[in-house]
């Protein structure tokens, strides 16, 4: 048994994310069907759109893996602000105050997977 699906058959939605600047689009991946402790999302900002900066702390804390498909934009991670671009991948950790914007002049898109941290890749 195998599940396939696409960005083009994936149900998207668009919301406003931590309070940021206009309205992020989300494709989730296999919600139904994933049995990993994470979720799986494709994510596209409109130039100007942001991710609210926030922090995921305390008891089911968050980490938050970010891989960009297209375009360019800036993260802020603990009072940093790091250019991220094409094939830039950043992870934000438990307890890291971290969001990011398009600052660029053409759509922001991005893989973002999260889950509770374990004891890591075996």
């Amino acid at each position: 048994m195998h599940y396939k699906t696409s960005e083009s058959t994936s149900m998207s939605y668009s919301q406003v994310i931590h309070d940021g600047d206009g309205e992020i689009t989300r494709t989730p991946f296999f919600r139904d069907v994933l049995r990993l402790p994470v979720s799986f999302e494709i994510w596209e900002l409109a130039v100007g759109v942001s991710e609210g900066g926030h922090t995921h702390k305390g008891e089911g804390a968050l980490e938050e893996l970010y891989y960009f498909i297209e375009g360019e934009g800036v993260l802020w991670a603990d009072g940093e602000e790091v250019p991220v671009r094409v094939g830039d991948a950043i992870l934000a950790p438990e307890g890291s105050d971290h969001g990011f914007r398009n600052t660029g002049n053409k759509p922001l898109k991005l893989m973002i997977i999260w889950g509770q941290p374990g004891d890591g890749a075996t």
